[in-house]
């Protein structure tokens, strides 16, 4: 289940729930994609917004509980992704070896987002990103 909602120009929103299955992530990386054409947000930042969304989505399932939230929101030329899910335990970026398979997930999410964090109650990741200027003039 998925629902998009357009209230303004300058407040646009895209918000699902997951099942907690890896086999998920793609899907809601395709859904991301297709917002984002949706929203005019240009191919290089809509790229690095869809990996995030992928970490963040492959992050909760893997290391959360229970079903997973994803938001999208453009306000007023920032683009936030946020992840929710049930578990209190914050994620939390870790040292790994150049041949570990895993555990650059939040690595990737820090270097392509403006900013990121997580929420007081440990249970959303969130990144936001500066859409470029030319993508805030086409939305006046």
């Amino acid at each position: 289940m998925s629902r998009t909602r357009l209230p303004t120009q300058s407040q646009r929103r895209f918000e699902t729930v997951l099942a907690p299955e890896l086999a998920r992530v793609s899907d809601v990386r395709h859904s991301a994609s297709e917002v984002l054409r949706r929203w005019d947000v240009e191919k290089p930042l809509a790229d690095d917004v869809q990996l995030v969304v992928s970490e963040l989505v492959a992050n909760a399932i893997e290391h959360g509980s229970g079903w997973v939230d994803l938001r999208i929101a453009e306000i007023m030329g920032n683009v936030t992704v946020e992840v929710s899910d049930a578990n209190h335990a914050p994620a939390r970026m870790r040292k790994s070896e150049p041949d570990d398979p895993r555990g650059r997930g939040l690595v990737i999410v820090a270097a392509l987002a403006q900013n990121w964090g997580v929420s007081e109650n440990g249970r959303t990741t969130w990144a936001h990103f500066l859409l470029e200027k030319s993508a805030i003039v086409a939305a006046d």
